[in-house]
């Protein structure tokens, strides 16, 4: 993927997530999806903070969009490897993350997302 497509498919990610249409935002993911996440450790009782498949990760994402309402993200900035993307953006609270997403046949297979500090 390279740096325009890269960022193409940022701007859409952040879209679907902003629109909370969490028929939009599984669009991006295989099946077969594997999610890392400090959150998911939280949410996810005995997770350990990996998300398994498409439909785990489906029902982590609703509860996470029902605990926060007005979530929203912004597009700082996109890197771009050999079929991985890494996404900086900054929640609603302006707290800064990361997710780091890499690709099989244009579907997301595998994330990792990293929290930045709580504070400004």
């Amino acid at each position: 993927m390279d740096h325009t497509e890269a960022r193409r498919f940022a701007e859409e990610w952040a879209a679907a997530w902003n629109s909370h249409d969490l028929d939009r935002i599984m669009t991006h993911y295989a099946d077969d999806v594997v999610f890392r996440s400090p959150l998911a450790a939280r949410i996810i009782e005995g997770s350990d903070g990996v998300v398994r498949g498409a439909e785990a990760l489906r029902a982590y994402w609703a509860e996470g969009l029902r605990r926060n309402p007005g979530l929203r993200f912004e597009v700082v900035a996109v890197y771009t490897g050999l079929d991985t993307i890494v996404i900086a953006f900054r929640h609603q609270t302006g707290r800064p993350a990361a997710e780091v997403l890499t690709f099989r046949d244009g579907l997301i297979v595998s994330g990792m997302g990293a929290l930045g500090p709580d504070g400004p």
